[in-house]
């Protein structure tokens, strides 16, 4: 059975402080990286600061043709959040230069599922 989809999930650790509180940035991330894994954005990227405490900060929804790309950005710490979820093949490490571009970060985790629905069996 050939999946669903790529989803990689991102922990950020430690980012550039000035770039992840700079909403055009993260516009500009969104835009960025939705041209350099070749996937087409289903209208502009929302980015949008909320949340209380050591949680606030930004968070980035962009709907891509073939699913979404979010995260969030913590004020606080400087860590961020990020996932890719698509159903159109992209690379993995594209995605972890142009986080290193805009984010600076000291060290990314990355996780790669492959998404496919099945059924439940008892």
């Amino acid at each position: 059975m050939h999946s669903w989809g790529k989803h990689l999930v991102l922990n950020l650790y430690n980012c550039s402080k000035t770039h992840i509180t700079s909403k055009h940035n993260i516009e500009m991330f969104s835009k960025n990286l939705v041209n350099r894994i070749d996937m087409k954005a289903y209208g502009n990227p929302q980015v949008i600061h909320f949340g209380s405490g050591n949680k606030a900060g930004y968070t980035l929804v962009q709907l891509i043709e073939t699913s979404n790309i979010t995260g969030h950005f913590c004020d606080d710490s400087g860590n961020a959040y990020l996932d890719v979820f698509s159903c159109k093949d992209f690379c993995p490490k594209e995605v972890e230069r142009v986080i290193e571009e805009h984010f600076k970060p000291e060290a990314v985790q990355s996780y790669m599922f492959e998404r496919q629905a099945k059924p439940a069996y008892h």
